[in-house]
């Protein structure tokens, strides 16, 4: 066994080290932006399971980690459809590049201010620590899709976003509707009026 790496070996190790290098940039953009690296309650929580609580978005993961892992799978279906003889490490690195990219633009003040007028009226942005672990679920949800494939990895989407409809009352698909246009009808639904 030689302790020396392999060419290959070294080859191998850039997807990983880009992974590493991306996570480190949007913690600093996201610092950079003001973001708060845990919730100002004081506390470290690794889950909460109401979705309507301030600590929703403050704590590591919560019952919106949910959608993130459906980007994973997005990203893992348009991926392999746009670049599929692209080794599977990059294309993780590709959505994790892409989800980064999303943390900052969903932690932007414009953003932040149309999930209020959408109805997330005590939304004020993730956490450092809450939108890394966004980006770990994306990640979870690349590898999960590619080793399901696309038939079984699109019924586990239909069937998250329809258990998150009723336990929710929110969804990935339902969450970009509302963000592009917010209906009213949806938003008392969400209220649960």
């Amino acid at each position: 066994m030689s302790l020396v790496a392999s060419e290959s070996d070294r080859r191998n190790v850039w997807p990983w080290l880009a992974i590493a290098i991306t996570l480190v940039i949007v913690t600093f953009q996201l610092h950079y932006q003001g973001r708060l690296w845990l919730c100002s309650c004081g506390r470290f929580l690794p889950w909460v399971g109401d979705a309507w609580s301030s600590d929703t978005s403050q704590h590591l993961l919560d019952p919106y980690s949910f959608t993130h892992v459906l980007h994973g799978f997005v990203f893992c279906w348009l991926i392999g459809w746009f670049a599929p003889r692209l080794w599977w490490a990059w294309q993780l690195w590709l959505a994790v590049a892409a989800e980064s990219v999303w943390e900052v633009i969903e932690n932007s003040d414009f953003v932040i201010q149309r999930y209020r007028e959408a109805g997330a009226l005590g939304y004020f942005g993730d956490t450092i620590v809450n939108s890394l672990g966004d980006i770990a679920m994306c990640g979870f949800g690349f590898v999960l899709a590619r080793y399901l494939g696309f038939g079984r990895s699109l019924a586990l989407f239909v069937a998250v976003e329809v258990v998150l409809l009723f336990w929710i009352r929110d969804s990935l698909l339902l969450n970009v509707v509302m963000l592009i246009y917010p209906v009213e009808w949806i938003k008392q639904w969400q209220a649960g009026f």
